[in-house]
Parts: C-alpha cells; sequence; structure tokens
C-alpha cells in the first residue's frame, strides 16, 4: 500500500482525507511543520500533500526542506484561488501538481494516482540503464564446452522458479550467469538485486536483506525497506553466501520458506515473491562439517547447482573476453586499440590467472590504458607475465602448445624436440614417445630430416 503524507492546518480535511482514501492508502497526516518533519525524516512516503498555507507559515520554505531530503517524492499542492501563481512556481521548482480547494475526492485521487504513475516510470528510467550497465559480457561468445553446458542449464532454468547455487572460485564470473539467468528469464523486467554478504557486518546484514522500522536499533531514525521487499517480483543475488552468520541463516532460511519476511524492530510479516539466486567460492558441504553453514538451508539454497570452472580449465573463452575487455575499455578510457599481437594472445592464454576473469580484466584494462598504438603487444602486459612467459620459452625441458594450433605442428614440434633431447636416437625417441620405429622413421622423412 502506497505511503502518502497529508500536511494541512486543517484538521477537518486531514480527517476527511484519510477516511476517504483509507482503503487505497496509508495515510498520516500533520498539521504543523515540526510534525510533517518529524514524520517525513521517519518514514518512506511516495506522495506528500502540502498546504500553501500553514496557519501563518508559508508551505514553499516546508515544501523545499522536503524536497532537499528526497528529491524524487511526489508533492502534490493544495491551494485556495489566490495562491494558484505561488502554486505554479512551486511546479516550476519540482512540485509533482497542483489542486485547488475546495477538494474534489475524485480530482485529488486521480493527481495522486498519476504521481506514483510518474515516478514508477521515472524509476523503470532508472532501472532499464542500470539494467543495460549490469548486463556485461552480454555479447561475449563462449566457445568452451565447459561454458556452452552452463549457458544450456541457464536457458533450462530461467522461466522457473527454483533457487540456485553458483559455485565456483573468486572471478569466474558468478553474478554474471546469475544475471543472464535473471535477464534471460520471466522476471527480466523486474529488479535483479545484488549484494555481497560478505561486505556487510553481520549486524547490519539483517537490516539490509529484511529492513528495519524507525526506532529499531541505535541509528535507525527512518523506517527503512529490505532488499527482499525491493526485489519482490524479480531476483535477489545474495554473493558470498557461505560468509552469512549461522544465526541469520535462520531467518533466511524462514523467508525462503514460507515466502515472508519481518523487519527488524517489527511483529508484522510481509509477503515476497522474490527468487533467489545464491553463490560462493567456499566448500559448503566442509561449512556444514564446521557448524557454520546449516545443512536445511544448503539443501533450501542447494536445488540446482551451477559450478563454474576457474579461467586455466577454459582457455578457448580468452580471445573472445580480451576482445570484449578491449571494446569495453577503448569506451571507457577513450582508445582506438583494434587488435592484438599473436605473441600478446599467446602470452595471455598460457598464463595461469589465479584471480580469473577478474584478472584477465584488469591485465587488459592496463595495457589499453598504456598503450599508445592501436595494436597491443607482449611488451604491454605486466613485467611478471612476460617473465614467466621468457622461462618457459628457455626451458629445455619444456614443449609449448598454443591454444588454437593445429595438431600436426603439435605432433611435428613434439617428435623433434624429443629427437633432440635424445640424441637423434630414432629408437629411443619411439620407446620414450610410445609409437613404432616405423613411425618415427616415417615421420622424420616427412620433416625431411635425416
Amino acid at each position: 500500500m502506497r505511503k502518502v503524507l497529508i500536511i494541512d492546518d486543517d484538521i477537518a480535511v486531514c480527517d476527511s482525507l484519510k477516511f476517504a482514501f483509507r482503503r487505497k492508502y496509508d495515510c498520516s497526516f500533520a498539521n504543523d511543520e515540526l510534525i510533517a518533519k518529524k514524520l517525513f525524516k521517519q518514514y518512506d512516503f511516495d506522495v506528500v500533500l502540502l498546504d500553501m498555507r500553514l496557519g501563518k507559515s508559508d508551505g514553499m520554505s516546508l515544501f523545499y526542506e522536503l524536497k532537499s531530503l528526497n528529491e524524487h517524492v511526489v508533492v502534490i499542492i493544495m491551494t485556495a484561488f489566490g495562491t494558484i501563481k505561488s502554486s505554479i512556481d512551486a511546479i516550476k521548482k519540482g512540485a509533482f501538481d497542483y489542486i485547488t480547494k475546495p477538494i474534489d475526492l475524485d480530482e485529488i485521487e486521480l493527481t495522486i494516482e498519476k504521481g506514483i504513475e510518474h515516478n514508477k516510470l521515472l524509476s523503470e528510467i532508472h532501472y532499464l540503464n542500470q539494467k543495460l550497465k549490469k548486463c556485461e559480457l552480454e555479447g561475449t561468445v563462449f566457445k568452451s564446452r565447459a561454458m556452452q553446458k552452463i549457458l544450456q542449464t541457464v536457458e533450462k532454468v530461467k522461466d522457473i522458479d527454483t533457487n540456485i547455487l553458483i559455485t565456483g572460485e573468486s572471478g569466474t564470473g558468478k553474478e554474471v550467469i546469475a544475471k543472464a539467468i535473471h535477464y534471460q528469464g520471466k522476471r527480466k523486467d523486474e529488479k535483479f538485486i545484488a549484494i555481497n554478504c560478505s561486505a556487510i557486518p553481520s549486524a547490519l546484514l539483517e537490516s539490509e536483506l529484511f529492513g528495519h522500522e524507525a526506532g529499531a536499533f541505535s541509528g535507525a531514525i527512518k523506517q527503512k525497506r529490505g532488499l527482499f521487499e525491493i526485489a519482490d517480483h524479480g531476483s535477489l543475488f545474495l554473493d558470498e553466501i557461505g560468509e552469512m552468520d549461522i544465526l541469520l541463516q535462520s531467518k533466511l532460511l524462514r523467508a525462503i520458506q514460507e515466502k515472508e519476511i519481518s523487519p527488524v524492530g517489527s511483529n508484522r510479516s510481509k509477503k515476497i515473491d522474490v527468487r533467489i539466486i545464491a553463490a560462493t567460492n567456499r566448500d559448503l558441504s566442509k561449512s556444514i562439517s564446521d557448524g557454520t553453514f546449516r545443512e536445511d538451508l544448503y539443501y533450501r539454497l542447494n536445488v540446482i547447482n551451477i559450478h563454474l570452472p576457474p579461467l586455466k580449465d577454459r582457455r578457448e573463452d580468452i580471445p573472445d573476453l580480451v576482445n570484449y575487455f578491449i571494446k569495453k575499455y577503448n569506451q571507457e578510457l577513450s582508445k582506438s586499440v583494434t587488435k592484438v599481437t599473436a605473441e600478446f594472445l599467446n602470452c595471455v592464454q598460457n598464463f595461469e590467472f589465479k584471480g580469473n576473469i577478474r584478472e584477465l580484466e584488469n591485465v587488459v584494462e592496463r595495457a589499453v590504458a598504456l598503450s599508445e598504438n592501436a595494436v597491443l603487444d607482449e611488451k604491454d602486459l605486466p613485467a611478471y607475465m612476460r617473465e614467466i612467459r621468457y622461462r618457459w620459452q628457455h626451458d629445455e625441458n619444456l614443449i609449448p602448445i598454443f591454444i588454437g594450433e593445429p595438431l600436426k605442428e603439435v605432433e611435428k614440434r613434439v617428435i623433434l624436440k624429443n629427437f633432440e633431447a635424445f640424441n637423434k636416437n630414432q629408437k629411443l625417441t619411439a620407446l620414450k614417445l610410445g609409437v613404432t620405429d616405423r613411425t618415427i622413421r616415417n615421420k622424420l622423412k616427412e620433416y625431411e630430416i635425416e
């Protein structure tokens, strides 16, 4: 139910409006500035009905103060005929509309509904802008079999409301997959809300998730909606769920089971319709054994598990990721990098990114930012990456194999490297490689090696 604040020094007007709208809006009223400001700071109102004259006070000064506290609140001015000019001035300053006294209930209800709809449209525009920013990697094509399987799973689960647990190392793209599930599914027009459970102290996390009433704890001077309520009809992404305090896990479990929440400091419940997508880089089965994670919550969350492999196990995706990040940082940094050299790509593809996609992104961002050319070369990479490449290039016991390299070229390099290492002894080379002498002889002849 939308919250409406009626500010008028005429108690009869306040009572009649509150009575008329009792079934449609949650109305509060104030007869002077002090009460109005106190209520406004305490609750989140959707609409304010403000009389231009509050006894000897001018309603405009209160209007400016309310707008400074919440610039998005819909303020509708109630005015007598003689103050219409002031009301028009208020509209120029940010008021939504004005109505003249004596008040027509149908007119004021229609104006309130228009104001709510106006704010809803502004909110949707903001949401869509955020959605465009958040749909990262949307244009990236994942070529690895592992990611193809994961995308097939996303396609299967996107339109069902089953809870999902995404697991994998830090930086593997768990939030990207969570967004893909939301934005490709039936809830795509509703909100996607993400929260990192490890980034907020447990004492505050409960309030963030479930909201709180004014005065619920020290510093809670205003009622606050929680993320469950904000994400209603949409999706809530609980990142690093394994870090959540075990006491708070009990309340989360109840919210998932009962599909209702209770704000901190409140004894009333609110029904919610939220899809839960959780993620962790921890082994939750071990956390259950350690007593730091509830087993019943684990089974509630882990109805469908999606495990993201580390980047080292899907190196085929690296070229497309590099191209994506180049385009991204060209735009952000006003650069014009067009491509990378084979040496750059080989070095990146053969490097073990312990931070996975996040570390790869940092490397590409740095290269784009510092490069003075349109082509990124090996020299644009950090020194530690080049040193590792130099070491394996000069290690006699290593044979490099590059992603996308033809199998014939790999076979030739392996045979010739072993042939040289075993002093050109065909029999020993064949023995070590597990093939026949004849195979080695024919291959050397093919390579024109005597």
